[in-house]
């Protein structure tokens, strides 16, 4: 009997191995088990006598059992096998670990009291005795065929791989040679034609060479051929994802002439930066086609996305259609509410309605809110996941616009689109994304860029203050507020905590503790104790910030200072994105190394957007010349968005492109990287376009069509584009 790809882990391993690989790994297949791919490679060694062993490294010895028993475990659950083996000149201890004694008893027997074999493992310590724990071995009857069969395994690579403590990684190994044995055809995702033009192994003889290698040059070619069939699925499902929006029919939405987007553009007393009238014809472009729009529009903090955004549902709102923005947070949600009213001036407003809906609302309010959006009579709705709730109903849903696209994934975008007839979308994202990235996880939407920002903006200066080195800069830096609060103008102090005492740490992307297990030093409660007896801060308007707070107490906290009735907030992250306050003229950010790079320039840029001139002090303990250090004073060297978007590929590496929520997950990458492997990733992208114009439905391409539907399933899609 041969197995498939397909093939059930319960039919090939057995009921209770599939459960473990169920339980630690999530895999129910054949595939996935052999999708999980070894995460390196230790070498076997020459054979070396026991007395010259080194301590902390992978050998190959040829030795005899000297003893054997077997026991149960003294302090938890389970047996252990213990076993001594020597080669004539030293001796050295084997210990392996088991769920009961008569595992344990089995292995005892297997490894008799004068067999000889090959061993091989890591070399450790343990009572003033060398030992292997768990190594791999082959026993033999015969000596001499013992050694010939050491000198014949000593250029054979180990696998190592990913294991928890249910499912080892010398088990997972004997699983994966188990099912290669009886594993039958593996279709090809390329065709011979494209396979030979690569240059690449056949689908089989990749899985074959990555999982046992005969020798350290088999791995490469595998890797390789391998990493373009990942590259080659998932930017042939994301294409097909964009194609099939694309051949849904949308109804036209076209401007009218001396209508609502006329009448708005006459009347705002700036003019449209160049990029904001480029992506903004693109999407008035996109509008009237009969297709649905698919955008992703990046752009700067500032930069101006709301308006644009704006434009387009105004231009939706001309054929009477509605536009639902939904926002990651209730101040979020309620700051856009302010915001598009007051661009839109009373008498648009009355025509339109902008209507706020969020699941904090009392019900009478919700009630009247989703009255308005269900009969037709608000054509702007904004909201936050409230949007989604089942009882949330629009008379015509035109148009779906998300604000920060890496707090929703794609299956919530969707969910939301399901509630108007092929709607169009846009995607706000105020995180510059490197390309090779965009065109991984957004693969299936079109892009826009705003890179200009708009006339009349002081700017910011960026400094760290490094209290490592100069400890004085702690008081240097309140004081320095203190100057800024007394010429009129308010002051941000961001903190990684909410209160470090508690560890409530609420930042999505703060690094975990560092080398030493520390968290964050400074949480709002602690800045808050320490400021109220500053000389100078203790006397000033103040108050804190954080996402515990109920919805409307945040809220009013917010509209306070925003109305100038604080001079200083002292907030958690809450405050990153939409929050609008142009005479905030300095945020100081305490441990400034506890963040990421992009949220660092993303929380600095709630400062300089009026007349005055903004002032960010990156505070921070890390010493010099730490990665974490690195990142603040990258983030201070320039204010260039998509610079510090590569520099944090750079810093942070490319397997946190996708975030930890991917962790797990079958979507994630496997063994793609995204900076080193962008050239890989863009020609992948250009075969699978030319395949699909050949073959929309791969129905000549069963090899690639197959390798989609086990990879990317429909919640796979979605997790693409959770980041």
């Amino acid at each position: 009997m041969s197995f498939a790809l397909d093939t059930p882990l319960t039919e090939a391993l057995g009921t209770s191995t599939a459960r473990s690989l169920q339980r630690a790994f999530g895999m129910s297949t054949v595939g996935q088990l052999l999708g999980h791919y070894p995460r390196r490679y230790a070498d076997r060694g020459e054979l070396t006598p026991i007395i010259q062993l080194p301590i902390g490294e992978t050998v190959t010895i040829v030795a005899e059992v000297l003893s054997s028993g077997a026991r149960p475990m003294r302090n938890r659950r389970g047996a252990m096998t213990e076993v001594t083996i020597g080669d004539g000149i030293g001796r050295m201890s084997l210990t392996f670990f088991a769920k009961n004694v008569g595992q344990a008893e089995w292995r005892a027997k297997e490894l008799a009291v004068g067999r000889r074999g090959i061993f091989s493992g890591k070399v450790s310590v343990f009572n003033n005795t060398l030992q292997f724990a768990h190594p791999d071995y082959e026993l033999f009857d015969d000596t001499e065929a013992a050694y010939r069969q050491a000198d014949a395994h000593k250029d054979v690579p180990i696998t190592i791989y990913p294991a928890t403590s249910a499912v080892q990684s010398w088990q997972f190994a004997k699983m994966v040679a188990s099912v290669l044995d009886k594993l039958g055809e593996v279709p090809d995702p390329l065709p011979d034609h494209l396979r030979e033009r690569e240059g690449l192994l056949t689908a089989r003889q990749a899985l074959e060479q990555i999982h046992r290698p005969r020798r350290r040059g088999d791995v490469d070619p595998a890797v390789r051929t391998l990493r373009m069939h990942e590259a080659l699925v998932l930017q042939t499902a994301l294409l097909q994802q964009r194609e099939q929006v694309r051949s849904l029919t949308a109804t036209p939405r076209r401007a009218a002439e001396g209508g609502v987007l006329e009448r708005f553009d006459a009347a705002l007393p700036f003019t449209l930066t160049p990029d904001q009238q480029r992506v903004g014809d693109e999407i008035a472009t996109d509008l009237v086609a009969d297709r649905p729009m698919n955008r992703l529009i990046q752009g700067e903090v500032g930069s101006g996305k709301t308006l644009v955004a704006l434009r387009a549902m105004l231009q939706v709102a001309e054929s009477g259609g509605q536009a639902a923005l939904i926002a990651p947070t209730e101040v979020l949600a309620a700051q856009h509410l302010r915001s598009i009213t007051r661009m839109l001036g009373p008498d648009l407003s009355a025509e339109v309605i902008p209507t706020l809906l969020t699941g904090q609302m009392t019900v009478p309010e919700r009630r009247r809110a989703a009255l308005r959006v269900a009969s037709g009579q608000s054509l702007i709705v904004i909201g936050t996941h409230a949007l989604l709730s089942e009882k949330t109903t629009f008379a015509d849903l035109a148009l779906v616009v998300v604000d920060e696209q890496h707090r929703f994934g794609v299956e919530q975008r969707e969910s939301l689109r399901a509630k108007g007839t092929a709607p169009h979308a846009i995607v706000l994202t105020a995180t510059p994304i490197p390309r090779t990235v965009a065109m991984t996880v957004f693969g299936d939407l079109d892009t826009s860029v705003i890179r200009s920002m708009p006339a009349g903006r002081a700017g910011i200066q960026t400094f760290v203050a490094p209290l490592a080195e100069k400890p004085e800069w702690f008081g240097r830096v309140w004081e320095r507020a203190g100057e800024e609060i007394a010429q009129g103008r308010q002051v941000f102090a961001v903190c990684a905590a909410i209160d470090t005492a508690k560890e409530s740490v609420e930042s999505d992307e703060a690094p975990p503790p560092d080398a030493e297990g520390k968290g964050p030093k400074w949480g709002v409660v602690q800045l808050a104790e320490a400021l109220a007896t500053h000389p100078t801060l203790s006397k000033v308007r103040s108050a804190v910030l954080h996402g515990k707070m109920p919805s409307e107490q945040k809220d009013a906290v917010m509209q306070a200072f925003a109305r100038g009735e604080l001079d200083l907030l002292i907030a958690t992250t809450v405050i990153e994105v939409g929050v609008d306050v142009p005479n905030a003229s300095m945020m100081v950010i305490m441990d400034a190394d506890r963040f990421g790079v992009s949220q660092l320039h993303q929380v600095r840029g709630r400062v300089g957007r009026g007349e005055h001139a903004g002032l960010c002090l990156l505070v921070t303990e890390a010493e010099a010349g730490t990665p974490a250090r690195e990142r603040v004073e990258a983030v201070a060297a320039t204010l260039d968005g998509f610079e510090l978007a590569e520099v944090d590929l750079d810093l942070r590496g490319e397997g946190d492109v996708l975030g930890a929520s991917q962790a797990g997950v079958k979507s994630s990458l496997r063994l793609l990287r995204v900076v080193k492997d962008a050239g890989l990733i863009a020609h992948a992208r250009d075969l699978a376009e030319s395949i699909l114009v050949a073959d929309p439905s791969l129905d000549e391409h069963p090899g690639l069509r197959g390798a989609i539907n086990r990879r990317v399933s429909d919640a796979d899609r979605a997790a693409l584009g959770k980041n």
